[in-house]
């Protein structure tokens, strides 16, 4: 595999871009090497500046579930670019975006369009904060809900320690506010309640968890958390901006039953254009301005581009069997995977839920944040290295997810699976 012009351009990048990257994951500094520079996509497949192509199952870290260049979105795209970019100003495909968005999940009365999933949480924590009169949040250590300032914390020395910044520039005082409690494990949240009675405004989780590799929720855990937040008075805050229109029609809600208070979506619902989404029932809603005292605002918010991508996006998720489509030949994939790792005798465990999947160098099982930690994190940077030189893309960390697409067919699937045994044998 040549990458002599990806070399260049990574070289230069680094005299202008911080690391020279828009976002440190791309760096690959977790996997090691040169990462290709993408030069454009069609279906299941990528190609770099040098020619090298890919079977991606990163998607652009997820909300691709159409693939790359879908005609629908394209042309959708082209239409509204002709039309103009950007107005600051209300345009007819943003109703029908959230018209869509509501009708799909029924515990979303109400929907406010922002630009990205960070916002999108960040948002949503405010409005929680607002709704209740309370200040403190609990997330839970391994969960990513963007990059604001409260939620860039880990625990300290116990699971209802206040958070400790684990960013530079972010105040320790406002890292306070937000309490990190364990994933799959209610024991940790009561803890939390216990030692802040009525001061906690909500809880935000990602049902699914996608950030430190894809984690199932346990059984009762989500069930248990919207108890939990129900007797209290405080909200429950499900950050779908992976899981939402991923793992099925109505989200991970959907999927396992649970209503929570407010939603936030991501780059999905704009057909991976820069895009988010929080939204819940109409009385928790009215809080934001201008009907109410909660601010938020922006200016591309809404977009042309966006959101028209997003109504093309969202209508052809409405064709029949769409998602159990997509989640058998991610089950495919997973479960040819899983005996390739077996035959190898490499320890690895497979988690997967719909479309997303993570294939962790650990016999485990991984349910557990220590769980995760466990991998074999320089073995998967071998593997991950190895299926790049087989024309495989994946995601460069080890505590990442992989997704599935509508463009991705059974041959795709069966040549990954032999691409990955010879793979896992030179890792022996």
């Amino acid at each position: 595999m040549q990458q002599t012009r990806s070399e260049q351009l990574f070289a230069e990048a680094q005299q202008y871009i911080p690391g020279g990257v828009n976002s440190p994951v791309r760096s690959f500094r977790a996997v090691g090497g040169t990462p290709p520079f993408l030069a454009r996509g069609q279906g299941s497949r990528v190609w770099d500046v040098d020619g090298n192509e890919y079977i991606d199952y990163l998607g652009s870290w997820g909300p691709l579930v159409l693939g790359h260049a879908h005609p629908t979105v394209v042309e959708a795209l082209r239409r509204a670019a002709e039309g103009g970019s950007s107005f600051g100003a209300p345009v007819e495909n943003e109703v029908e975006l959230a018209r869509l968005v509501c009708n799909a999940f029924p515990s979303v009365d109400m929907v406010r369009l922002v630009n990205s999933g960070t916002e999108a949480c960040m948002s949503a924590i405010r409005l929680a904060r607002a709704f209740t009169g309370r200040d403190k949040i609990i997330k839970f250590a391994g969960c990513y809900h963007g990059h604001a300032d409260g939620l860039l914390v880990r625990a300290g020395s116990g699971a209802m320690t206040h958070g400790i910044p684990t960013s530079a520039g972010v105040p320790e005082s406002y890292a306070t506010e937000t309490l990190v409690a364990n994933f799959n494990d209610l024991a940790s949240v009561e803890a939390c309640f216990e030692s802040f009675p009525s001061a906690i405004a909500g809880i935000i989780v990602e049902p699914v968890a996608g950030n430190m590799g894809v984690v199932p929720p346990a059984e009762g855990f989500l069930e248990g958390l919207r108890e939990i937040t129900s007797r209290d008075g405080a909200l429950l805050i499900f950050d779908e901006v992976i899981t939402g229109f991923r793992v099925g029609p109505q989200g991970a809600q959907g999927l396992f039953g649970i209503t929570p208070d407010i939603t936030a979506m991501g780059k999905i619902i704009g057909g991976g254009l820069p895009v988010g989404a929080y939204g819940g029932r109409r009385e928790i809603m009215e809080r934001v301005a201008p009907l109410g005292d909660m601010y938020q605002a922006g200016t591309l918010s809404g977009n042309p581009l966006a959101v028209s991508a997003g109504v093309a996006t969202l209508t052809e998720l409405q064709s029949p069997g769409v998602y159990e489509r997509i989640g058998g030949l991610a089950q495919r994939l997973t479960d040819g995977l899983a005996q390739v790792f077996q035959r190898a005798e490499v320890p690895g465990t497979i988690n997967r839920v719909g479309s997303m999947f993570t294939g962790f160098m650990n016999s485990g099982p991984v349910n557990k944040l220590e769980q995760v930690e466990a991998s074999d994190a320089v073995l998967y940077g071998r593997y991950f290295h190895e299926m790049l030189e087989r024309g495989v893309y994946i995601a460069p960390s080890q505590f990442e997810a992989g997704f599935v697409s509508t463009a991705h067919t059974e041959a795709d699937i069966d040549e990954t699976i032999a691409r990955a045994e010879e793979a896992l044998t030179r890792l022996r």
